[in-house]
């Protein structure tokens, strides 16, 4: 699991939160009506609005300055799904994709709209449009966060220094094989990870 999406686990659910679906930072759609036959162009404007919107999403969780704030992130999102539909990788990169993907899965005051974001983002993955890791820590959030039982173990909080799930498995044993079809690592290599950071994380209070 990349680090800074482990970092955004625990500094969001206080701790719990997101990955991405690579390195250190979203790397670079189509919109909801393209189709193969009608290619997308990859919009720069679009992807440095999105990749900047991340950039202040994370600063704003790793004790930066971040004078925008979830609510306006996600207001912004609905527009930009509004006009071209999900920003898919074709339209946007994968790293824009990524960004979109973040600001969705930290949209956590509107429950509605992250379902609704959800959906979407499941079509463009199935079109190999985004990414399936994205996919699946946002099922888990959505979950997670209506208080339900979460298919990947992707939602973490910290307790007494160690990383615990913040709801119980769906199916725990076929987590891993879950986490593997969606490109995820093993749970117990997450949750290893994760200890570490909720280790140095209960050191520093």
């Amino acid at each position: 699991m990349p680090r800074l999406a482990a970092i955004a686990v625990v500094a969001l659910l206080g701790v719990a939160g997101c990955g991405g679906s690579d390195g250190s930072e979203p790397t670079g759609g189509t919109g909801a009506e393209s189709s193969p036959s009608t290619p997308v162009q990859f919009d720069q404007a679009l992807h440095d609005e999105l990749m900047a919107m991340f950039r202040r999403d994370q600063a704003g969780r790793t004790g930066g300055v971040d004078n925008e704030g979830d609510t306006a992130r996600t207001e912004r999102l609905k527009e930009i799904i509004e006009e071209y539909g999900w920003p898919t990788t074709d339209l946007v990169g994968k790293d824009g994709a990524d960004a979109a993907w973040a600001i969705a899965q930290h949209s956590d005051l509107e429950p509605e709209f992250q379902g609704e974001a959800l959906e979407l983002i499941r079509a463009a993955a199935e079109d190999g449009q985004a990414s399936w890791g994205n996919v699946a820590y946002l099922e888990d959030r959505v979950a997670a966060g209506a208080g339900k039982p979460q298919t990947y173990g992707t939602q973490i909080g910290c307790v007494r220094g160690r990383a615990k799930l913040a709801t119980p498995l769906t199916e725990p044993e076929r987590v891993d094989e879950l986490r593997a079809e969606a490109g995820l690592e093993p749970l117990d290599d997450y949750l290893a990870e994760l200890d570490e950071i909720c280790a140095e994380e209960s050191r520093r209070r």
